[in-house]
């Protein structure tokens, strides 16, 4: 089970920081997407972390202004969001999978055991 956190309102420009913590097993040497959902859009990828290497990517709106990384401990998945944007709005939630390719290979559909999600909103 992957439980999301972090979420929040923040005012455009603000920042905030979202964790996937893993309930009973590890994300180490699994590949962690994040994605989010606003109201009445359809599910988009917005960044990974790589089981291979730790490689990262990130969706074309969110480089430059999200960092993904993974905890000392291993069971967490941190997604670090600066300079937001009232677009940025959404429920964001994150799956593990272990692929055989770099995560961002693989679509939305591809990845299967989300969490519940945690809401950001982004107003002044």
């Amino acid at each position: 089970q992957l439980v999301e956190s972090g979420g929040g309102l923040v005012q455009p420009g603000g920042s905030l920081r979202l964790s996937c913590k893993a309930s009973g097993f590890t994300l180490d040497f699994k590949d962690v997407m994040w994605s989010r959902q606003a109201p009445g859009k359809e599910r988009e990828l917005v960044s990974c972390i790589s089981s291979h290497d730790d490689s990262t990517w990130y969706q074309d709106s969110a480089k430059g202004r999200f960092t993904i990384g993974r905890d000392n401990s291993r069971d967490t998945v941190w997604l670090q969001m600066n300079n937001l944007k009232p677009e940025d709005t959404a429920v964001y939630s994150c799956s593990e999978e272990s692929f055989a390719l770099s995560c961002w290979n693989y679509r939305v559909d591809e990845y299967h055991n989300w969490g519940q999600g945690t809401q950001v909103t982004v107003s002044a």
